[in-house]
């Protein structure tokens, strides 16, 4: 009798696994199966793809999982099958990690029921694994698939790409419906802009939903970048239609980014993926509310910016290697002498290309990076007016300072104290801004400017001439140096009304007690007319062009 239901059982176990082998396939869990009184273990063989599992089949189970679950959840488990076996729970449904193939923990959830034999002993466990971070492959808000689903439909198909585009849309500014009116109503906007997208499509056109408050249309017959636009239109207009039918509770726009088969040289789901969204970001970028068509240059200079922005996070945790400080002179325009030096930042990609100011300090500003990069250029400005001093005891070092600077950290602070460590006098520095359009009668600017002059560093204000704002600025920051740009100097030296207007603005400037610095002269004739409206210092090629701190000593100080 006891041979008897051995082999009973030895039956059972096997058909369950015969049900395992030819069902698995179709599903994309791993059921699985356990005789607990004998402790084999049998699991659908798609594990061995995904899991360090050496066989899906084992005795001596409960051992063998320690290979290959999280060893932090080992006890956890082995405790709840225990319980399971001793009878003291019908169910097991815990949440925990296996190993996968490079060993890195995932997420699973792993149910099961007991199945008891002839005697009412627990005799197998019975049930199923699942991923429980595998992202979804269809959205019940928006009712469509997820992007996770298209990957190998969108593969097949670019293979033959000929006509047809690619449109992802995305909602301007959801998160603040969100923060507005809630996440419940956020999830009501999304419903109703993926049905308005689903309305809007024509036979050959699928849409899927793409995580946050995004949508990714595929259309591979229609070939026209006119037909994208066209059906970005009847979107729109659906998003309209619904906004005033819920009588404008929340009123919102969206944006969107173009592909065409012409756009890109690998058209692969990743590809596909990366320039999709760089699209309609740019979109966005562009003022919201509108269509923009992927080009090749714009992606270039995208990652251009992208490059030089890796390049100077790299250069400054390798203690700002890449970066150089460069030094133009500022001369007495009555006497011709050296008066000050203006530190310019330079950098240089790994292979020896520089990288103009223009591209890479806006980066900087950006990403915050201006903070630790300013700090080093302070550090450098003050070294070089140390050196300078010991020869020209007067001299005076001129530092840009970003807006971003003011905003984001400490900085006044901070330019008194290295000032005061370095041993120099504060009148031999001075502080510049930057950025013209910026020079705002604000709390943070007017704190830094008063604490600065205070302790008595010296405040020029640069770019005059290429904002009206700047003559606002001259009475709310009253700098000590007003800095006049080359574009107004060239204006002034090539038109006579240009000169009438610059004339009065340095007559202006010296009512106000204040000093002028002119930027840009570059030749003899253009110092010649420029010394007529008796500015107090120039700037310029033609006394100097920015050079390394060597260079610097050799020409003008040594």
């Amino acid at each position: 009798m006891e041979k008897e239901e051995k082999d009973d059982s030895k039956k059972i176990f096997e058909q369950i696994c015969d049900f395992i082998q030819k069902f698995s396939p179709c599903m994309d869990d791993y059921p699985y199966v356990m005789d607990v009184r004998k402790n084999l273990y049998y699991i659908s063989e798609k594990v061995l793809d995904r899991f360090c599992m050496e066989t899906n089949f084992f005795g001596n189970a409960t051992e063998m999982h320690r290979k290959f679950v999280y060893p932090d959840d080992v006890e956890m488990l082995i405790a709840d099958v225990r319980r399971m076996v001793n009878g003291e729970q019908e169910e097991h449904n815990i949440q925990y990690r296996w190993l996968g193939k490079n060993r890195e923990p995932i997420w699973i959830n792993c149910r099961g029921r007991i199945i008891n034999g002839p005697d009412g002993t627990p005799q197998f466990m019975v049930g199923c694994v699942n991923e429980i971070g595998r992202r979804p492959v269809a959205d019940n808000v928006s009712g469509m698939l997820e992007s996770s689903a298209m990957a190998d439909e969108i593969e097949k198909c670019c293979k033959n790409w000929v006509n047809g585009y690619i449109l992802r849309i995305g909602i301007d500014d959801f998160k603040e419906i969100n923060e507005r009116f809630g996440m419940e109503y956020g999830d009501f906007v999304l419903k109703g802009v993926g049905e308005c997208v689903t309305k809007a499509l024509k036979t050959g056109q699928i849409a899927y939903r793409v995580p946050a408050d995004e949508f990714i249309i595929f259309d591979f017959v229609y070939g026209k970048k006119e037909d994208a636009l066209a059906l970005y239109r009847r979107i729109r207009s659906g998003i309209d239609a619904f906004i005033e039918a819920n009588h404008y509770e929340a009123v919102y726009t969206i944006s969107g980014g173009v592909l065409t088969n012409a756009s890109l040289d690998d058209p692969t789901y990743q590809e596909i993926m990366k320039t999709s969204q760089f699209a309609l970001s740019e979109a966005k970028e562009r003022g919201k509310n509108q269509l923009y068509v992927f080009s090749r240059e714009d992606y270039g200079n995208f990652n251009r910016r992208r490059n030089i922005r890796r390049a100077m996070r790299k250069s400054i945790a390798d203690n700002f290697d890449g970066f150089e400080v460069f030094f133009q002179p500022i001369v007495n325009a009555a006497t011709g002498k050296l008066h000050a030096a203006e530190s310019l930042l330079r950098y240089t990609f790994p292979d020896g290309e520089r990288v103009s100011p223009v591209e890479f300090i806006p980066i900087l500003e950006e990403t915050g990076l201006i903070i630790p990069v300013g700090k080093w250029v302070l550090g450098k400005a003050i070294e070089m007016c140390r050196m300078v001093r010991s020869t020209i005891p007067d001299f005076k070092v001129s530092v840009n300072l970003s807006y971003i600077q003011i905003l984001k950290s400490p900085i006044a602070d901070e330019i008194c104290a290295r000032v005061e460590a370095s041993g120099l006098s504060p009148d031999s520095m001075i502080i510049e801004l930057t950025e013209s359009g910026h020079l705002e009668n604000t709390p943070s600017v007017r704190k830094v400017w008063e604490h600065l002059k205070e302790y008595g560093v010296s405040i020029a204000m640069d770019d005059f001439g290429t904002s009206y704002s700047n003559l606002q600025s001259i009475g709310n920051l009253t700098p000590h140096v007003v800095k006049l740009d080359r574009g107004f100097t060239v204006k002034a030296l090539n038109n006579d009304y240009e000169n009438r207007i610059m004339h009065h603005v340095v007559e202006m400037v010296h009512s106000l007690n204040l000093r002028i610095c002119v930027e840009g002269i570059e030749t003899e004739e253009e110092l010649s007319k420029i010394k007529l409206l008796s500015p107090d210092y120039i700037q310029g090629f033609y006394y100097g062009k920015p050079c390394n701190k060597a260079d610097f000593m050799k020409s003008f100080v040594i």
